[in-house]
């Protein structure tokens, strides 16, 4: 059975920092790429970030320069550190696995509030 389960969200003043964890299990961790998504209220999901199998990286150009993914092979383990955070980046995280065109997984979310 896989799960995905993010941690480390919560409440903040903009300007301060956040580090999501999100643990796999039930996967080969290696081989997926792992990504980073949100969803605001009334907002469609969308791409925060993403990780490769090889370690390459995309963001999203709202948050360039202020986030940061990563990943432990050894902990089945993405993150995601969010640097001068901001009102408009109040949505609630998800982490995503993905492999080839039909495994694809989602967790179930953790909500970060950014006031201001």
């Amino acid at each position: 059975q896989v799960q995905l389960v993010e941690s480390g969200g919560g409440l903040v003043q903009a300007g301060g920092s956040l580090r999501l964890s999100c643990a796999a299990s039930g996967i080969i961790f290696s081989y997926y790429s792992l990504g980073w998504y949100r969803q605001a209220p009334g907002k469609q999901r969308e791409l925060v970030a993403r990780i490769g199998s090889g370690g390459g990286t995309n963001y999203a150009d709202s948050v360039k320069g202020r986030f940061t993914i990563s990943r432990d092979n050894a902990k089945n383990t993405v993150y995601l550190q969010m640097n001068s955070l901001k009102p408009e980046d109040t949505a609630v995280y998800y982490c995503n696995a993905k492999w080839g065109d039909s495994l694809d997984y989602w967790g179930k979310g953790t909500l970060v509030t950014v006031s201001s």
